[in-house]
């Protein structure tokens, strides 16, 4: 069986070691008697050197006919030199293996493709350069994310996929059959969240989420992950905290570990380092939308916001900065009430700076059977089917609080994309469900 014996993240550590690398073909280039291998393994890519010395005539002759993504594995010293491109190593190579060679063009050249072409080819496009330091970061995301939470008290609790009922309304749900009945792809694990916390404390999900909103922005996936965390005795102000020290300890962590892979992406890395350091800004909706009427928007108080609106109000501040109070009419059922104004919700948004828009979304909720069951009778929801969450307020009902925070818009945001499609391995659009 043929296992790597090293892999390119490695190189740091294997300085002046003979080492074997396997993986695939990135590019080749010539310079007289000196050809450049370029070679990739998922981790990195290493420029390997080849000379008519340095292995036989005829491997020679053939390492500038390999074609693009053959597999190959390599074997050589590995040297430090600053100018070889992408991890400042290289491997003068002493010999190479084709494994097997690619018998057609690859179709995705070293060169400019539509967006189109590429996404068609998405499964091929997620091998090159950019693509995978951004599916690294986004793994080196999640796994933060996990870690905040586990290490702060939080319980991983499952929630459903399939869901007997919306937590807003089933108008972007994607509803299926479900022997009998209908079901519906959830949307949010928050109501479940709420019914765990009463019995572990702090608990969270993590998990796809399904959203039928026919949306082709820049920010929205009809497939997209999601954590939410959910917290009894928390009001809002608990909740802000623990979503500051999240994306404050996500954006650590990332430039601990990728600050290369940052700049590689032409992302201003300075800008992210000042968006960790907490506090956040705090403005109430009234504040924003006047900072919107200054701007130009012609927006009045109980409109909601949408893209644009979030791209304007981000542009004024260098770090994250939390949206709160919004009208209760605008809000989920669920939201509570603020209690020196019931016009206003105990709720925030998490906008992330330089025009990126929400990536936080929650609120303190309503712990009040009788406010709920009037707040469900105002939004002409049918209170059979949210029985099993009545009953959270029940038996013991306290304070709450939680959100959900999208992993593709921090991704988008970390990373400095135009467009949430980058941020995950196999995009589901309007217009796309494939490959």
């Amino acid at each position: 069986m043929i296992k790597p014996e090293f892999y390119i993240r490695d190189l740091e550590k294997c300085v002046d070691k003979e080492i074997t690398i396997c993986g695939w073909v990135y590019n080749i280039r010539s310079s007289g008697k000196v050809r450049f291998i370029l070679v990739r393994d998922g981790t990195g890519i290493v420029q390997c050197v080849i000379t008519p010395k340095s292995v036989s005539q005829e491997k020679f002759e053939k390492s500038d006919k390999i074609p693009q993504e053959s597999s190959i594995i390599v074997r050589g010293r590995v040297k430090k030199e600053s100018r070889a491109p992408y991890c400042g190593y290289e491997i003068e190579l002493t010999d190479y293996d084709i494994v097997s060679t690619v018998s057609q063009e690859y179709p995705i050249a070293l060169k400019e493709h539509g967006v189109d072409f590429l996404m068609n080819h998405r499964h091929l496009w997620i091998r090159s350069y950019q693509q995978n330091m951004i599916l690294r970061i986004r793994a080196t995301i999640v796994k933060a994310i996990r870690d905040y939470f586990d290490s702060n008290g939080f319980i991983l609790v499952d929630a459903p996929i399939f869901t007997p009922n919306a937590c807003e309304g089933t108008s972007t749900l994607f509803e299926t059959n479900y022997f009998d009945t209908k079901a519906y792809l959830t949307q949010s694990g928050q109501l479940y969240m709420e019914a765990a916390a009463m019995a572990l404390g702090k608990v969270y999900c993590f998990g796809p989420t399904f959203r039928a909103e026919k949306s082709k922005t820049r920010r929205h996936l009809t497939e997209f992950w999601m954590v939410e965390p959910e917290m009894a005795y928390y009001d809002l102000e608990d909740d802000m905290e623990v979503a500051e020290g999240l994306v404050s300890y996500i954006i650590e962590t990332v430039l601990a570990k990728h600050e290369k892979d940052l700049i590689a992406l032409e992302r201003n890395v300075e800008n992210l380092k000042n968006a960790a350091r907490k506090p956040f800004y705090r403005i109430r909706y009234a504040e924003a939308i006047e900072i919107l009427k200054k701007a130009g928007h012609n927006i009045k108080f109980g409109d909601d916001f949408g893209g644009d609106e979030e791209t304007v109000l981000t542009k004024q501040f260098d770090k994250p900065v939390f949206v709160t109070h919004y009208p209760i009419e605008i809000k989920a059922f669920y939201m509570k009430r603020d209690p020196k104004n019931p016009e206003l919700a105990c709720n925030m948004d998490l906008l992330a700076p330089e025009g990126y828009g929400e990536i936080i979304g929650g609120g303190q909720r309503e712990d009040d059977l009788n406010i709920l069951l009037d707040a469900i009778k105002r939004h002409n929801l049918p209170q059979n089917v949210f029985e099993w969450y009545l009953d959270v307020r029940r038996y013991g009902s306290v304070p709450h609080a939680g959100f959900g925070l999208g992993v593709e818009r921090t991704v988008a945001y970390i990373c400095g994309l135009h467009h949430v499609r980058e941020t995950i391995p196999f995009p589901r659009l309007m217009d796309r469900l494939s490959p």
